[in-house]
């Protein structure tokens, strides 16, 4: 039994990228017409000219804090509960098209499930972490209110696994059935799996599980080792409520692989300009999913692209993972600061390249450093520089100038290093 069709993660990249920017304009055009919320965003587009990637990146970004507005003002005035952005409701579901469940995940923000098969796209990740029918899935994500356990439940019902629902909690509970049952996969977070596995070691029990597909949190080499040398090859899946699978790690151990159904960008923070290939930042991703689309959304996670492809073979893009939350805003002496100023004031100046804004000294007492990249470095520029910074953000600040790729790839635009002691 296959979910997905495998083939298509070894194709030439040139023909997937031919593949995606070729359903983009039907894909926005869809949207447009079944979603008054997408109406309304991508007003001005033409989606017959949204052919390319360089096309879609002139699009706007929908951050998360825009979806909880829309979705907040929507509700406030007695309309639909997904801010007019799904284009399914759980009242179609008699007619064949429907959401089958809904979620809430923090803020609150509702996501809907639609009703196909393998709805998050969880049985590739699932696959390559060696999953293969006829397997028993211990599942130890919540299934109260976020959509994580029936994301990995769909995808193991997809393969053809049969999925025992642990939840999370009831760890005797949990390490009973495990013992009881024998299954030998395992979906959850890791820091999860590592206590079940530390109780068993403690009680004397060697728990059957072989292989563990994790997410919701970072997966360290050193646990991932520490779960091999007990037995268990874990892989990992980065995914959100919102988008579903966005990628997932393979054999090869280098990076996560973007899944063929996601069209994914790094952005510089605050902005939704692409940065180069290497540089971190931001996790922009377009999912072709016509019952919730979602374009240009602004996952607020940082990562960046690996070069090449994977060495098994699979020949989409390649990301390094988790690296950190793209959210850098930050209250100096009263004021926000956001990402967006800091990308303002390069605009105003080309002569800048790139730029990170240092708040330091103790509370009450900030002090504020632009240090900006730049190959021409000028009094004069330093002046435009100071001028501008404190007409954006009202605040004033110096000026450091360092040469071009000086500054860190972390993928942070305002870095807080006051003292709060």
């Amino acid at each position: 039994m296959s979910a997905f069709d495998a083939t298509l993660e070894t194709r030439p990249a040139a023909q997937r990228e031919a593949a995606l920017m070729a359903a983009l304009p039907s894909f926005i055009q869809q949207a447009r017409q079944r979603s008054s919320a997408w109406n309304t965003w991508l007003r001005d587009v033409d989606p017959a000219r949204i052919t390319s990637r360089a096309a879609l990146a002139t699009l706007p970004v929908l951050r998360k804090h825009a979806l909880l507005h829309h979705q907040q003002a929507s509700r406030q005035a007695g309309g639909d509960p997904f801010g007019a952005l799904a284009t399914i409701g759980w009242r179609g579901l008699l007619h064949g098209r429907g959401a089958r469940r809904v979620f809430q995940s923090p803020g609150p923000i509702y996501e809907p499930e639609g009703s196909r098969e393998d709805y998050w796209r969880t049985a590739r990740a699932l696959a390559a972490a060696g999953f293969v029918a006829g397997d028993l899935v211990h599942n130890a994500f919540s299934y109260h209110l976020t959509p994580g356990a029936w994301m990995m439940e769909a995808g193991a019902h997809a393969l053809g696994c049969t999925v025992f629902p642990g939840g999370v909690g009831n760890t005797e509970l949990q390490l009973a059935a495990i013992s009881d049952l024998g299954p030998v996969g395992y979906v959850g977070t890791p820091s999860f799996l590592r206590i079940l596995v530390e109780k068993a070691e403690a009680a004397g029990l060697t728990l059957p599980l072989r292989k563990a597909l994790v997410s919701g949190e970072a997966f360290p080499p050193s646990l991932r080792d520490w779960l091999a040398e007990r037995g268990i090859i874990g892989y990992q899946a980065y995914a959100t409520a919102d988008a579903g699978l966005i990628a997932y790690e393979t054999p090869a151990r280098e990076g996560l692989v973007v899944d063929e159904h996601v069209i994914l960008e790094i952005v510089r923070p605050g902005t939704g300009d692409p940065v180069p290939e290497g540089e971190v930042g931001e996790v922009v991703v377009t999912v072709l999913n016509p019952d919730y689309p979602l374009i240009r959304f602004g996952t607020g996670d940082l990562s960046a692209v690996l070069p090449g492809p994977c060495p098994t073979g699979r020949t989409n893009t390649r990301i390094r993972g988790w690296l950190g939350r793209a959210d850098q805003t930050t209250k100096v002496r009263g004021m926000f600061v956001h990402p967006e100023q800091v990308a303002q004031v390069l605009r105003r100046h080309p002569e800048a390249l790139r730029a990170r804004l240092i708040v330091s000294g103790r509370m009450a007492d900030d002090q504020l450093t632009l240090r900006v990249e730049t190959e021409a470095p000028s009094q004069a520029l330093q002046q435009a520089l100071q001028s501008t910074l404190r007409e954006i953000t009202k605040l004033r600040g110096d000026i450091a100038f360092v040469e071009p790729g000086a500054l860190p790839n972390d993928g942070k635009v305002i870095e807080d290093s006051r003292s709060y002691e």
